[in-house]
């Protein structure tokens, strides 16, 4: 399998390929990773998938938690702790202010103990498919073309993708009007551990607390009458004037470690797949910095990728399968687009009543909606991506007789506290190992199909009995939190658990179902 472009999403999909056994050859036409912090948050959900391949303990040690934010207008400061609703279930209840260079840094030590080195200077320049997979044409460091043969091809190669090009792949789109300037700076006069926005009619000012290499990622639109070139980066003279036309002077800026203008596009692949190639992240979908999805959808398109190609790859999977991957991942890819853009217009429109808005509106009603507790936790959840959901997918599939409560085919699994053999887990860290779990809850003694548990167990299904029962071996649902979340609470429910962390068929006592998913999909059972 050969996965072009080593960003974030390209290292993802390489590592979460290789957890599930696949082959697989790297490759960036760049000479090095990038050491600029560009992306800079993780959502909860991308921590989550991160867990399963082992790195996300190093990346929460290395970045920052930011759960508080500070908003700063006109005439008042408004602070909230924006994530302390909503996130019971996950691990994770906070955003991971971290520089996209570590995250790089981290993932492709990652790939490099597991054997899978990136090669640089290395650029896709041709590509033919047929049948059986598809012939690759690089140019190597030293401008020497070599042939290779993969059976599929990704491209993470950002939103100039030569692997969406070739592969013929519209990205239709446009870039917005105006510039931005990101710098990486220390700054006296904002407390820290905090994310602040100054809200002004001009538009808004971020701070973020990014760590390293400085304290505080700074992030504004242009004013219209600087003159420097795009493609020239600001000065700290220049940052500084920005910084004042915002923050009104109260906010000092020194010691810059980077800065740059940049402009924004909104586009998104008319395709995520081509036969045997498909795109992902940048090459796939580009939008605005608002609410941090870039980085995290292009990750989660990774995790969703990344086990369908493995099935592929050993001959065990259906057609619908890899279909799958468009049809469940390019709604989120446009809906990212709306969310995106909508925040963009609001936050950056010269127009009288946006203006208007955000300078006499603004400070009175976000007061008001941050205390409303079921608008922040839906807000929160919409930005985390915890919320994001398959249910209309052809692999997502509720038996009737599954309850009526709880997470649905195509719902993202929760996470709750449990133990097992007396320690103390969480029900993500059991079912965190790579391929499909199947998850059966119920009181001891529910469960006496053994034939098709074993048969399952045989095919690489990893089996967990979660119940009430402290005996070895058995998930222990200590105070039934997690019954109840699966509407299993007294009754008997099976979960057949995607490697991705979805449902991918629940159901009730009869196992049937799981056992036509597997045999259709993924597998034959022995």
């Amino acid at each position: 399998m050969l996965v072009v472009g080593a960003g974030p999403t390209g290292l993802a999909l390489a590592a979460f390929l290789t957890a599930e056994g696949a082959s697989v050859r790297l490759v960036d036409r760049l000479p090095d990773r990038v050491h600029e912090s560009r992306a800079l948050a993780i959502q909860p959900r991308t921590l989550e998938l991160l867990a399963g391949l082992g790195v996300t303990a190093e990346l929460v040690a290395r970045g920052n938690r930011g759960v508080r934010v500070v908003m700063h207008f006109p005439r008042r400061t408004v602070a909230a702790n924006l994530f302390e609703l909503g996130l019971d279930d996950t691990a994770y209840p906070y955003l991971l202010f971290l520089s996209q260079a570590v995250t790089e840094e981290v993932l492709g030590a990652h790939l490099a103990t597991r054997g899978v080195p990136v090669e640089r200077r290395v650029e896709l320049v041709d590509l033919r498919q047929d049948a059986d997979g598809v012939t690759c044409e690089l140019a190597g460091p030293d401008g020497a073309s070599s042939r290779c043969r993969a059976r599929f091809v990704v491209g993470c190669d950002g939103q100039r993708s030569s692997v969406r090009q070739l592969a013929g792949i519209r990205f239709g789109g446009s870039a917005y009007p105006q510039t931005f300037v990101l710098a990486d700076v220390e700054a006296d006069g904002i407390a820290p551990g905090s994310a602040h926005a100054f809200v002004t009619p001009q538009g808004l000012l971020f701070f973020f607390p990014l760590g390293r290499p400085t304290t505080w990622r700074m992030l504004a639109m242009r004013r219209p009458d600087e003159t420097g070139l795009l493609d020239e980066a600001p000065t700290l003279a220049d940052v500084q004037i920005l910084c004042d036309t915002y923050a009104g002077g109260d906010v000092w800026l020194h010691s810059p470690a980077w800065t740059t203008r940049f402009r924004i596009h909104h586009r998104r692949a008319e395709h995520y797949r081509a036969g045997r190639v498909f795109v992902a992240g940048d090459a796939a979908h580009v939008h605005s910095p608002a609410g941090a999805q870039g980085m995290n959808t292009g990750i989660q398109d990774a995790a969703n990728l990344a086990w369908k190609l493995a099935a592929a790859s050993r001959g065990s999977a259906s057609g619908v399968l890899l279909d799958s991957y468009e049809g469940e991942r390019a709604p989120v890819g446009r809906e990212v687009l709306r969310f995106t853009d909508r925040a963009f217009r609001i936050a950056t429109s010269t127009s009288a009543p946006l203006r208007f808005a955000r300078g006499r509106v603004a400070p009175i009603l976000v007061p008001l909606a941050l205390r409303l507790a079921v608008a922040r936790s839906r807000g929160v959840r919409l930005v985390t991506e915890l919320d994001i959901r398959y249910r209309d997918s052809a692999l997502s599939v509720d038996a009737p007789e599954a309850p009526r409560h709880g997470p649905r085919a195509g719902d993202r699994v929760p996470d709750a506290r449990v133990t097992v053999d007396g320690r103390p887990t969480s029900l993500h860290h059991v079912l965190g190992s790579p391929g499909f779990h199947l998850l059966l809850l119920g009181p001891r003694g529910a469960w006496t199909d053994e034939t098709v548990m074993a048969r399952a167990s045989r095919s690489g299904v990893a089996v967990h009995r979660l119940s009430d029962d402290a005996r070895a071996g058995v998930v222990h649902d200590v105070d039934g939190t997690a019954r109840r979340l699966f509407g299993a609470d007294g009754g008997v429910v099976h979960v057949l658990v995607r490697p991705d962390g979805y449902i991918a068929h629940r159901g009730g006592a009869n196992l049937a179902g799981a056992e036509a998913w597997l045999t259709e999909h993924v597998m034959p059972l022995d």
